[in-house]
């Protein structure tokens, strides 16, 4: 437990981080990596690249300074940043060189205003809300290591299938190496594969959604081709021209907290954009096998009618689901842009509604689901990467 002085002074550094935080988190990272290279073999570099994984990080220690007397109002935050640590094998024995170069970065970046007094406080801060990261991924490693065929970190695939989805998308087909049975996961979630890429320096993780309904003997990922100057471009184009059938991948137990909820009756909507439908797609399989007869609408936009993908696995799901619906919309059309009018037009009153797409996208389409009516339980969403900060008017 944390003293009533060392709450107050972390709390009254929350305006600070909120105008700083960035500019610390980004001194940390170059600080972090420039005396621990090894750990770019962890995180992902177009995050870095793009500042993602900064933004994000900044938003976590202010969350956390704002309700350090509550830090229970921040646990589905740090329940979501675990799954993505327990996918990419983040370790207890990381904990401690995190706290030492984000002190020091507070330091450097606030100087003479960042006195003996708040570093100490925040040096206890940190060891609370550090020890609650490794607890919880600790539970995590061992729920999965400890379902038939699971692993804790990560463990060999073959490629057994790749197959063309779109003009952007190949679809990745993924069997164990060992010829173990895969564990099951949550329709939604996600993996993380290892990557060594000829000529790179440093190995490459990128977490990519599990697109298809479990139950299968493969796990299948479908990846969207960045362009090559593109941060993501440098995996994506390896995937695409250079991985084959037969190759080897390093691949993490299945995690995420954008998971369908199995145990609601209500109608449900998916909304996705782009490669945003690979999460959906095993949400919406899942539906035809254990609840065919939901109301439910699946919503899709993208570029044009050249980057849809899963066709015809869309038409056999909806053969199953009498009352499912299925909307495809082109963004280089009229009218081909979901707005507020659209979604309640087909979007039934009362859904669960699953959201998952570019940035942009989603704060547009959760803003508008917020505007007719739906609340924050009834809207779930999903972030490719580090979770950014949404501009949502709930």
């Amino acid at each position: 437990m944390l003293s009533k002085s060392t709450m107050e002074i972390v709390k009254s550094t929350a305006p600070v981080l909120e105008v700083h935080g960035k500019a610390i988190t980004t001194v940390f990272y170059r600080n972090l990596f420039e005396a621990h290279p090894e750990l770019l073999n962890i995180f992902n570099h177009a995050n870095q690249a793009k500042g993602r994984q900064q933004t994000a990080l900044a938003n976590t220690v202010y969350a956390a300074a704002v309700h350090i007397e509550n830090l229970e109002a921040i646990l589905p935050v740090v329940k979501q940043i675990a799954h993505k640590h327990r996918s990419l094998g983040i370790k207890a024995e990381h904990y401690p060189i995190v706290g030492e170069f984000l002190l020091k970065a507070i330091k450097e970046v606030l100087g003479d205003a960042a006195t003996d007094e708040i570093i100490q406080a925040w040096g206890e801060a940190y060891g609370v809300i550090a020890d609650a990261f490794i607890q919880t991924e600790e539970a995590m490693y061992k729920e999965v290591e400890a379902q038939e065929g699971g692993w804790r970190y990560f463990k060999e695939f073959v490629v057994a299938k790749k197959v063309l989805e779109n003009e952007k998308i190949v679809s990745f087909y993924l069997k164990p190496a060992d010829g173990k049975k895969l564990p099951e996961y949550k329709p939604g979630q996600y993996i993380t594969v290892k990557i060594e890429i000829p000529g790179e320096r440093y190995l490459h993780n990128r977490q990519y959604s599990l697109s298809q309904a479990p139950g299968e003997d493969a796990y299948r990922i479908s990846v969207k081709r960045e362009d090559e100057g593109h941060p993501n471009g440098v995996v994506s184009v390896y995937l695409h021209e250079q991985l084959k059938e037969g190759d080897t991948l390093q691949v993490s137990a299945p995690a995420g907290d954008f998971q369908l909820d199995m145990t609601s009756t209500a109608p449900v909507a998916f909304i996705s954009g782009g490669v945003g439908i690979t999460p959906l797609m095993s949400m919406f399989e899942t539906l035809a096998t254990t609840d065919a007869n939901r109301k439910t609408a699946f919503i899709h936009c993208a570029r044009s009618e050249n980057y849809h993908a899963f066709g015809q696995e869309i038409d056999a799901v909806l053969a199953k689901m009498p009352n499912a619906k299925y909307f495809k919309l082109n963004s280089d059309e009229p009218n081909g842009i979901i707005n507020r009018e659209f979604i309640q037009q087909h979007v039934a009153e009362g859904s669960n509604v699953y959201v998952c797409g570019p940035v942009n996208f989603m704060e547009a389409v959760i803003n508008d689901l917020y505007a007719l009516g739906f609340t924050e339980s009834q809207v779930h969403f999903e972030f490719f990467g580090p979770a950014m900060q949404l501009e949502l008017k709930a």
